[in-house]
């Protein structure tokens, strides 16, 4: 079975490109996030979804 394309230069451009380091990422500190979602939905009384709008 034919293939698309030589065998021998698989692999060629990822080997080729720099590596970078990820960004360092964190999450928000627990008690922090609990009084943000408190405030969401019971202060403002949101419902969960994209659409952060008041329904009634």
């Amino acid at each position: 079975m034919p293939s698309h394309g030589s065998i021998t230069k698989a692999g060629k451009v990822r080997s080729q490109t720099p590596k970078i380091k990820g960004r360092e990422r964190h999450s928000v500190i627990a008690r922090i996030r609990n009084k943000l979602n408190y405030r969401k939905r019971f202060t403002l009384k949101r419902t969960p979804g994209q659409n952060w709008e008041i329904r009634k």
